[in-house]
């Protein structure tokens, strides 16, 4: 089911708040718990009911070995003995726990391994072996990455003791609440599981309740009205790639730019938008990373949750910055390589993480700081914040090159774009795909009057579209809108205006980027 959907906003949505609010208001939280877990898997069961025995198997395994854990100090003292050595208990238990993390790991990567990256794997080993083994044409289950790195930060935590067995009702509520249960943001149990323990977030809160509203729309917005928009002229363009010149490639890679962005950005503004209508505080995944002036900062602020994984259970336990400065930087780059991959079972992606890693490692070197922002490193010399924030954003829509082609042919087609002089006329066909409805009285009114000028008008609405995209990124964000003072009747209209504009713009219902992920 998806956010942008009838479905979900006039049936799904006010269900579930009535049946939450409602069980809890008459002290009903376990079947309040029960309901909320029971409506998060219709809504992921939605789209293929098949994924439910998937994501219920990976719940299923990865609770009972949090159980089993629970069980690890008396079973590991052998029977024996009537006072056992503490040492001896502490070795049993560190044994178990060891085995026990070993075996979480594997049967979480085995299980995304073989819905994500099995043809993957088996087509480059057709590929360097000469062999030919049958692909299996799995089809991705939705989240799969998602839902499977939150448990797996869960169990790795379980093993080394880092925290408790919690109620299978606790637990199944936190991995299936539904506004994070598809793309994120990856949370953790201790950010979910104490806040459906608190019963005073039982309660309904007026004000956290309009704020999610507020959030949600700005988020629905994005992606109806501009990241739909954008994926126009996104779409069409890749599917030409080989027949691009330089200044329609350009077009095209911004254009999925700012796809991506409106569509990631409105995302995650729409699951916490969701989370405070249930009185539940997700964690900030997007703060405005096209603002960044380096790479470093570009991925502090883009997938933070995912940063955050990927820092605490790879770049930590590889040796982070404590074993030199050398084995820091492998380390970084390491994380990126795995990022990519995380992104999606290709070589592009891998490229694409390959390049994001060179980028931060650079920056890790500390050869070019920003000034205003990195005097306090010791830094060879520094470039103006604007200036960082060009190449930043230069080098970021190159590596689009990688993330969005389908193959490393196509994609170095697009390098090849950029050094072409030959004009092809393409930017007029890829402006042309925003014949949308709103600009429908513009477009007849040009027709009528001057129908010499029809091209010329989208690729003016494309320039304005793109002007009001960087226009966009560097004012407040949606949830700096959202948290800021009171919501006045003027800033409520607007919302409604809003919200009335994106149900009547439904009627072509995309899914959002990072389901594919």
């Amino acid at each position: 089911m998806l956010f942008n959907s009838y479905i979900f906003i006039f049936i799904f949505l006010p269900l579930t708040l009535l049946g939450w609010y409602g069980l809890n208001y008459h002290k009903k939280y376990t079947w309040a718990n029960v309901f909320l877990a029971g409506m998060s898997l219709w809504f992921y069961g939605y789209f293929n009911v098949r994924y439910l025995a998937i994501i219920l198997c990976s719940i299923g395994l990865n609770y009972s070995l949090s159980y089993l854990l629970t069980r690890i100090p008396t079973e590991s003292i052998p029977a024996a003995h009537s006072a056992p050595d503490s040492s001896a208990i502490d070795s049993h238990t560190r044994m178990w726990r060891r085995i026990s993390l070993i075996t979480g790991i594997t049967l979480n990567l085995g299980i995304l391994f073989y819905f994500k990256y099995y043809d993957f794997f088996i087509e480059n080993i057709n590929l360097a072996f000469h062999t030919d083994f049958t692909l299996k044409h799995i089809l991705l289950p939705l989240g799969i990455s998602f839902f499977t790195f939150q448990q797996l930060s869960f169990i790795i935590d379980r093993c080394l003791g880092r925290c408790e067995h919690y109620s299978l009702i606790n637990y199944v509520t936190f991995v299936t609440f539904f506004p994070q249960l598809i793309a994120g943001p990856i949370v953790l149990y201790k950010e979910m599981i104490p806040q459906f323990e608190n019963v005073s977030r039982r309660s309904f809160d007026a004000s956290s309740f309009s704020r999610g509203i507020y959030l949600f729309v700005l988020g629905l917005a994005k992606k109806v009205l501009l990241a739909d928009t954008f994926a126009l002229m996104a779409n069409f363009g890749f599917a030409q790639t080989f027949s691009l010149d330089c200044i329609s490639t350009i077009a095209v890679v911004l254009a999925f730019a700012f796809e991506l962005y409106f569509d990631f950005s409105g995302y995650s503004d729409m699951a916490m938008g969701l989370g405070k209508m249930f009185h539940i505080e997700l964690p900030i995944n997007f703060n405005s990373p096209y603002r960044s002036c380096s790479m470093k900062e570009f991925w502090q602020r883009w997938h933070i949750t995912l940063s955050r994984f990927f820092t605490t259970y790879v770049y930590i336990p590889l040796g982070g910055s404590r074993k030199g400065r050398i084995r820091m930087l492998i380390n970084t780059f390491i994380v990126f390589l795995l990022s990519g991959l995380w992104h999606g079972a290709a070589w592009t992606f891998v490229a694409w993480g390959a390049m994001h890693g060179l980028l931060v490692v650079w920056n890790s070197l500390g050869i070019v700081g920003i000034k205003g922002r990195d005097e306090k490193r010791p830094s060879r010399f520094h470039i103006p914040a604007w200036f960082g924030w060009i190449l930043t954003f230069a080098f970021y829509n190159i590596s689009l090159f990688f993330f969005r082609s389908q193959s490393m042919t196509a994609a170095i087609q697009l390098f090849k774009n950029l050094l072409s002089e030959n004009d092809t006329g393409k930017i007029y066909e890829i402006a042309a795909q925003l014949d949308i409805a709103e600009i429908y009285i513009i477009k007849q009114a040009v027709g009528m009057a001057a129908p010499h000028l029809a091209d010329s008008m989208y690729v003016i609405l494309m320039i304005l579209l793109f002007v009001l995209a960087f226009y966009l990124i560097f004012r407040p964000n949606a949830y700096e809108r959202a948290m800021r003072g009171e919501l006045t009747s003027g800033r409520c209209w607007g919302i409604c205006i809003l919200l009335v504009w994106c149900i009547v713009s439904l009627s072509q219902v995309s899914t959002f980027l990072y389901f594919n992920f």
